[in-house]
């Protein structure tokens, strides 16, 4: 029997990840809240195979510490990380043998973007929902709109500029929106586009599931 414990709900639903991973007679899968300090030595407990983390909190509590992380992995339990605390745990662990996952890993692997503050959220405590949005997805839907001629290059700088200067609780697609120089029809268009986007987050937490889906066969 396999065990794997993971840590979301933020940047994907408990339902959501059970689709793709999920308990079966072989393998037992168990998902818990969004990670914070202290939880490892706790889920070390439950001897686990596996750790994936996806999400934590970064202010509401302390965060996971990196010494945690790596005596997990010296106990001899993989773990994996993408999208949010994950892909920054992992960009900081990773020659020490934490596993990134996805796009986000790799801007914190290649140092486009070095802060906590680029995938952090307000998020409501009860229900796990986002209450602003991330600025790593902000940028990655601009730079995407200007690849598609949607806004120009300045128009583009101009909104991610907006974004890095709001404080992360408060940063949200409509308030950069509102805060910038674009016009209507500008807006109504990215508006568009911003809804039929991928959430680049989301998209890195099912890769992480289907990854280890594959790994263990």
């Amino acid at each position: 029997m396999v065990k794997i414990i993971i840590y979301t709900g933020l940047s994907i639903t408990f339902a959501e990840a059970k689709e793709i991973l999920d308990s079966t007679d072989e393998v037992e899968v168990i998902y818990k809240r969004p990670i914070k300090r202290g939880d490892l030595g706790q889920a070390i407990k439950e001897h686990p195979d596996i750790i994936a983390i996806i999400d934590g909190v970064f202010h509401q509590n302390s965060a996971v510490g990196h010494r945690e992380i790596l005596n997990v992995i010296k106990d001899g339990i993989k773990v994996y990380g993408a999208s949010s605390m994950g892909a920054l745990r992992a960009s900081e662990l990773d020659t020490l043998g934490m596993i990134g996952i996805g796009y986000c890993y790799n801007q914190y692997a290649t140092g486009n973007i070095t802060s906590d503050d680029d995938v952090a959220v307000m998020l409501d405590s009860e229900t796990l929902q986002a209450l602003s949005d991330p600025l790593i997805s902000m940028d990655y839907v601009f730079k995407n709109a200007a690849s598609e001629n949607i806004i120009n290059i300045t128009e583009k700088e101009e909104l991610i500029k907006i974004a890095k200067g709001t404080y992360y609780p408060q940063r949200n697609y409509a308030q950069t929106l509102s805060n910038s120089s674009l016009s209507n029809d500008k807006k109504d268009k990215i508006i568009s586009f911003i809804r039929e986007s991928a959430d680049i987050k989301k998209e890195d937490a099912k890769e992480l599931l289907e990854y280890i889906k594959k790994e263990i066969g």
